[in-house]
Order: C-alpha cells, then structure tokens, then sequence
C-alpha cells in the first residue's frame, strides 16, 4: 500500500498538468523555450507517474486495467474480470 502523501503528491501533479496543459502546448508551438522553463517543473507531463487505482502501488502497472499486476492476479483468479481465464502462473 504506498503512503498517502505520495498519492497526494500524484494527486497534485496531476491538477498542475491538466492546468498548465494548453499553455505548455501553445509555448511549444511558438519555440519559447524560455517561457517553458519558467513554468512549474511539475506542470510537465512525463513527471506523472501510473499507480494501481485500488492500492497506489507504483510498480506492475497494467495500463488497460488500471490496476497493479499483483491485483489483476488476484481478481482474475476471483474471477472478476470477464475473459480471463487462469492459466499456469
């Protein structure tokens, strides 16, 4: 289970992206490079990072399911998700 404080950190990064995304955009098309800087490290798209929606956990990502690969296991095996069958694993 990851910290509360870094799933509101990922939280806030995601706001601060979604507020500075067409800014970002038009200084891009115009080449300010400096105008870019200038803007908060934050705001830029490739700092978010993919957490399970269920568990926060960071690492095993399945980005179809949105979920960490250890609860997709545990669903499936449930049988919770539709079309997915157990193999050998």
């Amino acid at each position: 289970m990851a910290k509360e404080s870094m799933k509101a950190r990922e939280v806030k990064r995601a706001k601060l992206v979604e507020k500075y995304a067409e800014k970002r955009a038009k200084l891009k098309a115009e080449g300010d490079w400096v105008g870019l800087q200038k803007l908060p490290k934050n705001s830029s798209k490739v700092r978010l990072h993919n957490r399970c929606k269920l568990t926060g956990r960071p690492k095993g990502y399945m980005r179809q399911f949105g979920i960490s690969r250890i609860n997709f296991r545990e669903m499936a095996s449930n049988g919770l998700i539709p079309g997915v069958k157990k193999a050998s694993w």
